[in-house]
């Protein structure tokens, strides 16, 4: 008796098939590994922003913001202004393997002007 070809099963049919608490864990850790490798655009898309909406807050052109995207380095106000004309707000926390994470809260804040020293 021949035997059956197997059928490929779509991921989302497998995943149906699961008990409730096992679809949960997978889109929960999902979420999580796409929330770690958003680009700068795919954050923007995923809060339903255009460039131009995210120009117009930033009070710079539509192709500054395409230009911001595809940096792989910028200054960290630059980043925090970005991510606050998309409503967001930008944490960065420092994580140590042997320590718990720290939230590094000195970039968020605007430095206090000093006073000018008079002339004597």
């Amino acid at each position: 008796m021949p035997k059956k070809p197997y059928r490929a099963i779509p991921l989302e049919e497998y995943i149906a098939k699961l008990p409730i608490t096992e679809q949960l864990a997978i889109a929960r850790r999902t979420g999580e590994l796409l929330a770690e490798e958003l680009s700068l655009r795919d954050l923007r898309k995923s809060v339903g922003k255009t460039q131009v909406s995210v120009a117009k807050l930033l009070k710079i052109g539509q192709d500054a913001v395409s230009k911001l995207e595809m940096r792989e380095d910028m200054y960290l106000s630059t980043l925090r202004g970005f991510i606050e004309a998309m409503g967001g707000k930008l944490e960065l926390v420092v994580k140590f393997p042997d320590r718990p994470a720290v939230r590094i809260d000195t970039f968020t804040r605007k430095p206090a002007r000093r006073k000018a020293k008079r002339a004597a």
